[in-house]
Order: C-alpha cells, then sequence, then structure tokens
C-alpha cells in the first residue's frame, strides 16, 4: 500500500511571507496544527506548526501580525512521495521524530500530507490490513520519545 492511498490531499499551505496571524486562522478554521509552506510553484521549503508560531512571537516579543512564517519556520523538512509504501513514510517520520510528512511529486511539488492521523485511522481497516495498530502505536511511541539535547560550546 502507498502514501497516496491513504493521504490526506485537501490540505491548505502558506508561504514564506504569510504572517504568523493569518497562518494561525488558516490552522483554526480547518482545524488543524500544521501547514506546508510552499513557494510560488507550489514546491514545499518547510512546514510550520503552531507550537511554532507560538514560540516565535514568545521569543521575538512581536504579535503575530508583525512576524511571518520565514520568521518561524525551522528545521529540515523531510517529505515523501504518493508512491512510497506507507511503512518507509511512517519508517521516516520515527526515524526523524515528526508527526506529519508533506507528500510531493518528483518535482517537489506539494501533493498532499501523510499523518498519523491517517495511520491511525486506516490501521486495522481492511481483513488483511497493511498497517497494524500494533505498528501505528510502535511508531507514535518512537515519536514521542524524549529527544536528547545536544550541548554546544
Amino acid at each position: 500500500m502507498n502514501v497516496g492511498e491513504i493521504m490526506t490531499n485537501d490540505v491548505q499551505w502558506c508561504g514564506l511571507g504569510t504572517n504568523l496571524a493569518d497562518a494561525a486562522k488558516l490552522m483554526w478554521d480547518t482545524d488543524c496544527g500544521v501547514l506546508p509552506v510552499v513557494n510560488s510553484e507550489g514546491q514545499v521549503l518547510g512546514m510550520i506548526t503552531d507550537r511554532d508560531i507560538c514560540m516565535a512571537c514568545a521569543t521575538k516579543h512581536r504579535a503575530p501580525a508583525e512576524l511571518t512564517v520565514f520568521d518561524a519556520v525551522s528545521g529540515k523538512t523531510h517529505r515523501c512521495k504518493m508512491s512510497d509504501d506507507v511503512h518507509t513514510a511512517m519508517d521516516m517520520m520515527k526515524r526523524e521524530q515528526v508527526r506529519r510528512l508533506p507528500v510531493v511529486d518528483d518535482e517537489g511539488v506539494l501533493q498532499g500530507v501523510i499523518s498519523m492521523n491517517d495511520f491511525i485511522l486506516f490501521a486495522g481497516e481492511t481483513k488483511a490490513p497493511a498497517i497494524s495498530l500494533q505498528e501505528v502505536a510502535k511508531a507514535l511511541k518512537a515519536i514521542s520519545a524524549h529527544r536528547i539535547p545536544v550541548m554546544t560550546r
């Protein structure tokens, strides 16, 4: 079974210049905690979470409307393709400790998002399930494990 069969394909997105108030409103209106960040060609540049927005506002001591997604987006973005096996995507989520992955085509253009919610809702649905509830629980446990902070001098 591949990612394209269970991913969420009707996803909202934002750009690097979107202000954080607008990004937060879009998350609120669509009942999600993450938005893919795309360029003008629709290629995925990153992901921004509701936590990223809160932390940017708190640490920069500025209102959300005064900051852009560029000011808040962090880290490397991991992604998968619609044709990837669901276990490959789940393994990446475990390894990178992320709950969601943008799904892209060969040009990196956003096609949807695969999330732990998608795995949970799909697990055990068929007579011979491609994903077991136990696999999903193990993945969620790995994703949720505390990270050991890297100490720098």
